[in-house]
């Protein structure tokens, strides 16, 4: 993760090469954002996602060697067998334009995409907030108001296992982009 900053909390850092390649998919997103709500096993993902277990697998080993995820503690399933569940580390939130470095262009839209199936699959109901703007902002002002939102969404996101981990989830995606002329 990032280095820590005087408040405590991570700083955010810049991607690596293989930091934004491993990002640069949105099943894997998908599966950050699960296994950041819970411990999730392979085929727990899978079936969640309707996927292959195998296609699976191959996302959680690119998310596992770009440390976005680890393996949790094998614990006993349901049926008796053995499981081996994996988790988010957390990373991929302190990382400033993830996919910056990704080999293409489409990459920053896959963090669209992933959220576009997400809230597909919880239904328009699911949104808690939508607040769809316009703002004219010289270069000094864009990074101001940058820099306060992101001091608020990393302030929640720092302290939320210790503070919020026992109520409900949500996701959400903040985007700012400069409109075509």
């Amino acid at each position: 993760m990032g280095e820590q900053a005087a408040t405590g909390r991570p700083s955010r850092q810049e991607a690596t090469v293989r930091e934004a390649k491993a990002l640069a998919h949105p099943l894997r997103a998908r599966i950050l954002r699960l296994c950041g709500q819970r411990e999730m096993t392979n085929k727990q993902l899978a079936d969640r996602l309707g996927r292959d277990p195998g296609t699976v697998l191959y996302h959680v080993r690119q998310l596992t060697a770009a440390g976005f995820l680890e393996p949790a503690p094998v614990r006993t399933g349901d049926s008796g067998a053995l499981e081996k569940p994996y988790r988010s580390t957390g990373r991929s939130w302190w990382l400033n334009g993830g996919l910056a470095n990704a080999d293409s262009e489409d990459a920053t839209l896959i963090p669209l995409q992933a959220l576009q199936e997400e809230l597909h699959e919880a239904g328009p109901r699911s949104i808690a907030e939508l607040a769809r703007f316009m703002l004219h902002l010289s270069p000094d002002e864009l990074a101001e108001f940058n820099a306060r939102v992101l001091a608020i969404l990393d302030e929640y996101v720092a302290t939320d296992d210790e503070r919020r981990a026992d109520r409900p989830a949500y996701g959400g995606l903040f985007i700012l982009h400069r409109l075509a002329d």
